[in-house]
């Protein structure tokens, strides 16, 4: 086998630190097991990422984007949110799960929480929930004067919620409780 270089190396690296923190957490995690288990150097990963945190940064961001998922675009506020809470209910409720069990030593460590992370996830792009909240008021189906960011995170935030309060999957009839009684009546027009 040839020496590997640039992105296989890469993907490697962070294959080896998404493993060692899924066996071993933050805490029990360092840059030679992960080096070991790449089948490189130290001085390999240390060239790519000042330290251990930023190389979890970036096998978690790696994991994460390896999972994507598209909002849904129904025709309705309600179908698109149903559509896509569900779908994240059901693949990333158990890995943002696993993650807050495996981080534990790193928000302690950094002293932040999954708010940061997720502004790693999205390096910028907006979210799905934002265009899913967009399209809803350019039909009229949302009041924009009633939406805060707050409010248009709260389907999001209360299904991560669950998925970290039960340890397992969030299923279609809690999502639709958080779509019809909670979101949809805060930010319809007129509350209805």
């Amino acid at each position: 086998m040839g020496r590997r270089r640039g992105e296989t190396l890469e993907a490697a690296i962070l294959d080896a630190a998404w493993d060692e923190l899924s066996e071993r957490g933050y805490a029990h995690l360092t840059v030679e097991s992960v080096a070991r288990r790449a089948g490189t150097s130290k001085p390999v990963l240390y060239r790519r990422w000042a330290d251990k945190r930023k190389l979890v940064e970036a096998a978690v961001v790696r994991r994460h984007a390896a999972q994507p998922v598209t909002p849904a675009d129904t025709g309705s506020l309600r179908g698109d949110l149903i559509a896509t809470l569900t779908e994240l209910g059901e693949t990333r409720g158990p890995f943002l799960t696993q993650l807050s069990l495996l981080l534990a030593g790193y928000f302690a460590e950094t002293e932040t929480g999954f708010t940061e992370l997720r502004e790693l996830f999205l390096a910028g792009r907006r979210s799905g929930a934002d265009a899913i909240v967009r399209r809803a008021v350019e039909r009229g189906e949302i009041d924009p004067d009633r939406l805060t960011p707050r409010i248009a995170a709260l389907p999001f935030d209360l299904l991560r919620a669950e998925a970290m309060m039960t340890l397992r999957p969030v299923g279609r009839e809690v999502v639709e409780e958080i779509v019809d009684t909670v979101f949809l009546p805060l930010v319809r027009p007129g509350g209805r």
